[in-house]
């Protein structure tokens, strides 16, 4: 696991001193590689042969705990109806979450999920079946394993009226039964249940912790600096990021055009750009407006002089050295409220030739401003 190592050193010792909560809530951002914690945790509490501080991987425990085939781990995840089931409940889909904790590694968020089961333009819950198969799973004993484990991944999804079954098991679970909870949003976990865990706060990765963790996959190390600045601690975004390189430099390239011909003020040529990206998806002119407005944030800050905040690839921070001096207090509120207005419009299925030539004709006076 990469990083953490507070967090770390503090689960073992619950483990060594035997103070394990049977109830905690792994807490912390995407990318954070929150299931991964818990799922190491959870083998560790069930080695038979601990070291000082981790599972051996070798006893029979840690060889079905990577398998993710311990008979005493059990999962319950967000689902919605798929074809030829009607009714879901988490262990329809467990053989699809098995494949893809293990193809990624258990670093996962929620669209991966989504896509992996086919329920992308669905909200997933966890629903009231999933919560009567909680109660029905604990209540057995054990098969071979210190504790049982059962790992509710984003909690937030849990349905309001459903919560309600499982409070009694949550505050009083059956003797040595462990629950973990993982979630990305405090606020959206009923109160009831937030009240009933031990809080783990799993914090983004640091910079060097992320960028060591990519180095180690094989990736070019200078993309890796490129995208660390940007990613924040998250590793799903980061991979993400690298994913879409040719995205990013498509976003960057048009950006870094556009302005110069807002700012020439060149409305003849300006046209010519605004029919060429008309040609494109609606979802990529709307990506690359938000990129834009990351940018204009961006340049503002550097004009600022608040450079411990920026978060630019080395192509992005050459190109704002030039253009942050065009914005400034006097124009950013306006230039990012035009393009979150052309974003509003594009949404709506406004025309995109004159939208955005409107917007090009403002944010050029707002650049001379």
């Amino acid at each position: 696991i990469t990083g953490h190592h507070a967090i770390k050193q503090r689960l073992v010792r619950t483990v060594k001193e035997n103070r394990v909560s049977h109830a905690q809530l792994f807490l912390g951002p995407p990318g954070s590689g929150k299931l991964q914690m818990a799922l190491a945790y959870a083998q560790f509490i069930n080695c038979k042969n601990k070291t000082d501080g981790d599972s051996c991987g070798q006893c029979s425990s840690c060889v079905k705990y990577e398998k993710l085939a311990h008979p005493d781990l059990h999962f319950i995840f967000p689902t919605a109806s798929v074809k030829g089931i009607e009714k879901p409940v988490s262990k329809n889909f467990i053989k699809e979450w098995r494949a893809l904790l293990l193809e990624r590694n258990a670093l996962i968020g929620l669209q991966d999920w989504y896509k992996q089961i086919g329920i992308e333009r669905k909200q997933g819950i966890i629903n009231a079946r999933d919560c009567s198969e909680i109660i029905q799973t604990l209540n057995y004993k054990s098969y071979e394993a210190p504790y049982k484990v059962m790992i509710i991944w984003m909690v937030e999804k849990l349905f309001h009226a459903a919560a309600p079954r499982i409070l009694k098991i949550l505050e009083e679970p059956p003797e040595r039964t462990l629950f973990i909870l993982i979630s990305e949003n405090q606020e959206q976990i009923i109160n009831t249940i937030l009240s009933r865990t031990q809080i783990v706060k799993v914090s983004p990765l640091r910079d060097e912790e992320l960028a060591e963790k990519l180095k180690s996959e094989g990736y070019d190390p200078v993309l890796v600096h490129d995208v660390v600045k940007v990613a924040e601690g998250n590793y799903l975004e980061a991979k993400r990021m690298i994913a879409q390189t040719d995205e990013a430099a498509f976003h960057f390239t048009s950006f870094r055009d556009w302005m110069r011909l807002c700012w020439g003020g060149r409305f003849e040529q300006i046209l010519p750009f605004v029919n060429d990206f008309s040609q494109y998806s609606r979802d990529i002119q709307k990506d690359m407006l938000i990129y834009s407005i990351r940018m204009i944030r961006e340049s503002f800050l550097m004009n600022l002089g608040q450079t411990s905040l920026l978060r630019m690839s080395k192509q992005e921070s050459e190109f704002a050295g030039n253009f942050n001096r065009f914005i400034h207090t006097g124009n950013i509120k306006p230039i990012t409220e035009e393009l979150n207005k052309t974003i509003y419009h594009i949404e709506r299925n406004g025309n995109f030739n004159v939208v955005f030539l409107d917007a090009s004709i403002k944010i050029a006076r707002l650049l001379h401003k």
